[in-house]
């Protein structure tokens, strides 16, 4: 079966022939999308996890709570016997399965990952249950025992959106090292970034994480931004850049972990095998990886903290001294950031242009690239120094 591609606003009945013969759990409340391409090797672990999801006193969850829908789409190997041999064995577990070919202009990961998330946002509303939740994994990814109930946990406590954080494998990957002290850094950003700039519904410790192999959002909060953005790749990145601007409640939660593979061959043209092999690259010239410089991240985060005050005051009068710092550090325009103050209906559209225009004027010739090295010594020492003058992060 062929299908094309439909955003959510303009959805027809294509989504729904995807599992039109799978029945529909009136008790449902999260449906997990799994696409799927030749994971033949991984799928039964990722299916295995799933099934056995469990709440914090490690009994089961609820009958009918949760379903899985398995897309697997252009497979060339097993994958469509492994899933239907599992789904025989464990008849009780709520796997969909669907299969399709889809045309080369559009067998990519952000048309497979679009048809599975409409799909569960149709079954979900279907059902009557607009808060209720989709959940994004991967084929070749093994999610916790409580990643489902984590993740119910979170939106309970008024979230709209739940990046789950995600583990690699420990194997004999040579650039496993890499990836480490990338996750380091950035966990420093997430640090600095919840000191300086800090949100109720995603307190610290929290992480950085935002992606498909874990990310789960409402069925409220999907329609909102007109479900996933027509992309063929980095569909989760843009998926979270329209939630992000539209000021939805995004939490990074520890709680929510999943482990995936770190293979330098993916199925998606660009993502995290594409990562993988840059860091290959960049080991092979004896080079290190740059990343931006603490100054940086440190004036960014006050700063847009300092705006964010601001604007929840637009409607009055615009203070201009309070303004002109903000600028000044931004290295922009004090007119135009005014002017984008008063006419943008979102801080998270606001602040999106503001960084589009730092990153092509003074600000990106001030704040050139520096060695990631650097950039975590410089985090971690500023870190120590407002803890030690009675910041409560630890």
């Amino acid at each position: 079966m062929q299908l094309t591609t439909n955003c959510l606003s303009t959805t027809s009945s294509r989504q729904s022939v995807l599992f039109q013969h799978h029945p529909i759990d009136p008790r449902l409340f999260l449906s997990v999308i799994v696409p799927a391409r030749n994971e033949a090797d991984n799928l039964e672990r990722s299916l295995h996890a799933l099934r056995n999801q469990q709440q914090a006193n490690g009994l089961p969850l609820p009958s009918g709570l949760y379903e899985v829908l398995l897309l697997l789409n252009n497979c060339t190997d097993d994958s469509a016997s492994v899933a239907t041999a599992y789904q025989q064995r464990y008849p009780a577990f709520p796997l969909r399965i669907a299969a399709i070919q889809l045309p080369a202009e559009t067998a990519n990961i952000g048309t497979v990952r679009r048809l599975l998330m409409d799909a569960a946002y149709e079954r979900l509303i279907k059902v009557g249950k607009p808060s209720g939740i989709i959940a994004s994994t991967d084929g070749d990814t093994v999610v916790d025992s409580q990643w489902v109930y984590q993740i119910m946990q979170e939106t309970q406590s008024g979230c709209e959106v739940v990046g789950g954080r995600i583990l690699t494998q420990a194997d004999g990957n040579s650039v496993r090292r890499n990836h480490l002290r990338d996750v380091t850094y950035r966990m420093l950003v997430a640090q600095v970034e919840a000191c300086l700039d800090p949100q109720t519904y995603d307190p610290w410790p929290r992480h950085f994480q935002h992606f498909g192999a874990s990310l789960a959002l409402t069925c409220e909060a999907y329609k909102r931004v007109g479900g996933l953005p027509n992309v063929p790749y980095l569909e989760d990145e843009a998926l979270y850049r329209a939630l992000v601007r539209t000021d939805t409640r995004i939490r990074k939660s520890p709680h929510v972990r999943v482990t995936t593979s770190t293979r330098m061959h993916g199925q998606a043209t660009v993502g995290f095998s594409e990562q993988l092999r840059y860091w290959a690259a960049l080991n092979r010239a004896n080079k290190c990886q740059l990343a931006e410089p603490a100054g940086a991240v440190i004036r960014r985060f006050r700063s847009r903290s300092q705006l964010r005050s601001v604007w929840q005051n637009r409607f009055g009068l615009v203070n201009l001294d309070l303004l002109i710092p903000i600028a000044t550090d931004l290295l922009i325009d004090l007119d135009w950031l005014r002017n984008e103050l008063l006419c943008n209906r979102y801080f998270g559209q606001l602040w999106e242009n503001i960084e589009a225009k730092m990153a092509t004027g003074k600000w990106a010739v001030k704040w050139q690239p520096a060695p990631i090295t650097e950039t975590i010594s410089e985090l971690r020492l500023f870190l120590r120094t407002i803890n030690s003058n009675g910041n409560p992060l630890r």
